[in-house]
């Protein structure tokens, strides 16, 4: 695929190209370099490097570190390495060591050699800090999770690896490379595909995991880079499935993936969560085929989501607070009183992205991200002072950008309730929070404080239902509300309410917008099936309905132009003359 930045030199024009490099620029000298020290012991490596390591002779290393060995996995261009397989490698490395990958297709088994207690762990499982693990070829490399002997991301249901079984008989499911509470770890230019989820969670094809559900924060920096991630099988939203393709959580950071592919998930293609201060960046990507494109649960802070893609899913972009995965809220609010890039006093952005086409209702989907309201370009759910802005959103059928709460109906509770940053929904409250306490909301998360500007929309909303159009927002009264500026349709602007960017244009002052008794409310509940299949209200049309799902096959994707590029001297990977140009 072309890089998401030459798509939007072309398809945005060159002010678009322009703002990317800007923003990029901004971006990685800014927010990238948020708790830089903390995550690498005070080094701040060059480009090349994950953020914490440094350059040297030897490659990228943490400062002080001792000279990094090699470790090569099976055979490349005739060459044997030492390990027949990933984790065998992964068993031997120490912290600063690289691991390259021949192209192969590799079963792995490090959930079975490293079981978790009722827990879904990973077929490579990664604990050691300062690794980098990197194929010798993006799509030639593929950490597959169907069984040994399967062929290459097998679709057959008999090839399915389920994963060991939990205590009641039940296969715990599966994850793909799973790097836990370890800093400094890269995984580069390799595919991984077809773990699913049991009983112990699991289906994350690539996870940076620091301590998923536990509420704090146990990992720092990470760098994914060249990576793909797809599924070949799906039955059911109440059979194991792909739920995430690429994903990181409880990261304080600093954190980058670029120049990646996912498709085909349960939830979404790509996840950052669970983390306040989440100094993170996802740029180059391109989500397709799955209940949402990108989602982030909790995640703010020093955040980006930019220049990627994202297209033919059920919803695009989707931003949420809730309480079963915290700290509560998703906030993108600068921590200490910063300014942000924009001045405005936020640190999370969507920008410079292309949304498109999101209306697909035979995508895989399972629980909440399978009740995403289709044709939805961006959804944020609860979410507070974010940054939309310089994307481009197109053809999505029900609306462009829709701002509406979220109201967290889980019973019982989960360990540590709190509902930080929403309100806990009483019976005698007025409308809508005491009947929302009666129909069993446990937690309400409005959303408020979000900036919405500048975006280029065309052709939304034609599914043709009524409020279906650019932009939309649910909300209460806050202050401060969201607000809306500058955003462009060629045909005008189309919203709901109506006219949103002259009511609400201002920033930083009190606001509120519809209610769900209005005809956004009732659209909404339709758009998402919330109430049972709905095929329209009186004079509308209605919404696409699921007929059979379809999985996408993975296209070739852009590898790496030199995977030996920063890597020690090495069998594989001979430098020529003294340390100058390409090594290999």
């Amino acid at each position: 695929m072309r890089s998401a930045r030459s798509r939007f030199c072309s398809l945005g024009g060159g002010w678009m190209g322009k703002v990317a490099r800007l923003t990029l620029a901004a971006l990685l000298a800014g927010v990238l370099a948020q708790g830089g020290a903390e995550a690498g012991d005070g080094g701040e490596g060059p480009p090349g490097c994950p953020p914490g390591l440094a350059q040297k002779e030897n490659g990228c290393q943490p400062p002080g570190q001792a000279k990094s060995h090699v470790l090569r996995v099976g055979t490349f261009r005739g060459i044997r390495g030492q390990f027949s397989t990933i984790q065998s490698a992964v068993d031997a490395a120490k912290p600063g060591d690289w691991i390259l990958v021949a192209p192969g297709n590799y079963h792995e088994q490090g959930d079975r050699e490293y079981a978790w207690p009722g827990v879904a762990g990973g077929a490579v499982y990664i604990t050691t800090p300062n690794l980098h693990l990197r194929g010798m070829d993006r799509n030639a490399v593929v950490v597959d999770g169907t069984k040994p002997g399967a062929s290459q991301c097998s679709a057959d249901p008999n090839d399915q690896d389920m994963g060991p079984l939990d205590w009641s008989g039940n296969p715990l499911g599966r994850n793909g490379i799973l790097v836990f509470k370890a800093d400094n770890v890269a995984v580069e230019n390799l595919t991984a595909c077809n773990f699913l989820a049991g009983s112990g969670g699991g289906g994350n094809q690539i996870w940076w995991d620091g301590g998923y559900e536990s509420g704090q924060i146990g990992l720092g920096a990470y760098l994914g880079q060249y990576l793909s991630a797809t599924s070949t099988y799906f039955v059911s939203a109440q059979q194991p499935a792909a739920q995430y393709g690429i994903f990181a959580s409880n990261s304080r950071g600093p954190g980058l993936i670029v120049h990646a592919y996912a498709s085909n998930m349960a939830d979404s293609s790509f996840y950052i969560g669970a983390c306040p201060d989440c100094n993170a960046v996802l740029a180059d990507a391109h989500a397709q085929n799955s209940a949402q494109g990108f989602s982030g649960t909790n995640s703010g802070g020093h955040l980006m989501i930019a220049f990627s893609e994202w297209d033919g899913n059920l919803t695009g972009i989707s931003a949420n607070s809730q309480d079963t995965e915290g700290p509560s809220p998703q906030s993108g609010k600068c921590p200490d009183a910063e300014k942000g890039l924009t001045g405005n006093g936020l640190c999370t952005y969507y920008i410079g992205n292309y949304i498109h086409d999101n209306n697909n209702p035979n995508v895989p989907g399972a629980g909440l991200a399978g009740m995403g309201p289709i044709g939805t370009g961006v959804l944020v759910s609860g979410g507070q002072f974010d940054t939309i802005a310089w994307n481009r959103v197109e053809h999505n059928g029900s609306w462009g950008l829709l701002l509406v709460p979220f109201a967290d109906f889980s019973n019982p509770p989960p360990p540590g309730f709190s509902c930080a940053g929403g309100v806990v929904p009483q019976v005698t409250d007025p409308f809508p929070l005491g009947t929302l306490a009666f129909l069993g909301v446990i937690c309400y998360f409005d959303p408020f404080g979000n900036e919405v500007y500048d975006n280029f929309l065309r052709d939304n909303g034609f599914f043709g239902n009524d409020t279906n159009g650019d932009l939309g927002e649910i909300s209460g009264l806050n202050d401060p509300g969201n607000c809306w500026h500058g955003n462009f349709d060629p045909k005008g602007v189309t919203s709901s309410p109506a006219d949103l960017q002259t009511t609400h244009a201002t920033c930083g002052i009190p606001n509120q917008g519809a209610n769900f008794l209005d005809p956004i409310g009732l659209q909404l509940a339709c758009a998402t099936g919330a109430l049972g299949p709905c095929t329209g209200l009186p004079g509308n049309p209605g919404y696409p309905q699921a007929t059979k799902v379809t999985l996408l096959p993975l296209p070739p994707q852009r590898s790496m132009e030199d995977p030996c590029e920063g890597v020690p001297t090495n069998p594989w990977c001979e430098k020529k003359g003294a340390g100058r140009g390409k090594h290999w």
